[in-house]
């Protein structure tokens, strides 16, 4: 069975501060699809014991953002860069009998691609939504002021011949097969 990991859709990232626009409307196409398949929806919440932390467990920044909240079949938190690291997130694959992940959210560069790696680690096949993760972040931050983020590491991916990249166009055939 598929499902789609939907990693820290939070308050904190998902904001007028970035402009993330149509990655986030992305990010709610492939929402609906798994809701309407009834596929699980697993929300990955990052999350901090630090109260100085923007993803401080009890404040603001850490809660799932309020409009993607409906779509959740379970809400799995962490607080490393991994999905699976520390948490049930395993059990609750094996609960619904998950062999395919879908990975959308934030960020791309760490939370996405850690998260993608660890799943396909232990066995399952990965899809990466290329188009459906965005960063925070830019190019400037990692001195290469040309640098697009989803695109490169939706580059490494799927160089590495073990996790399937699909863009929207392609998502959009895939999700009906």
């Amino acid at each position: 069975m598929k499902a789609v990991l939907a990693i820290d859709m939070q308050k904190e990232l998902i904001n007028e501060q970035y402009s993330l626009g149509q990655r986030v409307k992305n990010m709610e196409t492939v929402l609906k699809d798994f809701s309407n398949q009834n596929f699980p929806v697993f929300f990955i919440q990052h999350t901090s014991e630090n109260r100085e932390d923007p993803f401080y467990i009890e404040g603001k920044g850490a809660e799932i953002y309020p409009s993607f909240k409906k779509y959740a079949t379970e809400i799995i938190q962490k607080e490393t860069p991994s999905a699976f690291y520390q948490t049930d997130l395993l059990e609750k694959c094996q609960k619904y009998k998950v062999d395919e992940l879908v990975i959308i959210g934030l960020n791309t560069e760490f939370c996405c691609l850690f998260t993608a790696i660890a799943a396909y680690d232990r066995g399952f096949k990965v899809v990466f939504v290329e188009d459906a993760t965005a960063t925070v972040n830019n190019g400037e931050v990692y001195e290469m002021s040309d640098l697009d983020i989803p695109d490169f590491i939706g580059t490494v991916l799927h160089w590495s011949g073990s996790i399937e990249v699909l863009d929207m166009e392609e998502y959009k055939f895939w999700i009906q097969t």
